[in-house]
């Protein structure tokens, strides 16, 4: 069981993001961090296979709090993994209003669909289709996103 990438708490335990378990090892050898949770069994060196670190100094998250930059992954992420329509298992990307008509690959226009719904919508408006969509379409912040990740 190797980890690629590990939590990262801030001093006040609010969760900053994720860091990779080499970053991660640095930040505990140089006695920034501490390992909050580690893989029972396992040592990375003379320290605890690290799951989740904690920073030891506060540090003032603003960058946090910006809109996040969009990407397929953050709009599952901000869904939930769960269609706009139905609210089963997202498996695509869907457009309420369509590329074709103008839509764009943007957050207030991309929602996670299963892929029958997806299908059902086709090149239609969720209005013209009669598919009520569960939320409104919002642009998350990186907190957002690191907080549902």
């Amino acid at each position: 069981m190797t980890a690629t990438t590990v939590t990262l708490l801030n001093a006040s335990y609010e969760p900053l993001g994720k860091v990779s378990f080499q970053q991660a090892v640095r930040m505990v050898a140089r006695k920034v961090a501490a390992v909050e949770e580690a893989v029972e069994g396992r040592m990375a060196g003379p320290w605890p296979w690290p799951r989740v670190i904690r920073l030891l100094r506060y540090i003032s998250p603003k960058w946090l709090y910006r809109p996040a930059g969009w990407h397929r992954g953050g709009v599952f992420i901000r869904d939930g993994h769960r269609c706009a329509y139905c609210g089963a298992k997202a498996t695509t990307i869907d457009h309420v209003l369509p590329r074709s008509r103008g839509g764009e690959w943007s957050w207030l226009n991309c929602v996670a669909a299963c892929r029958s719904c997806n299908e059902r919508k086709g090149n239609r408006t969720p209005e013209e289709a009669r598919m009520e969509l569960r939320f409104q379409p919002f642009v998350p912040t990186r907190a957002q996103l690191a907080a549902r990740a």
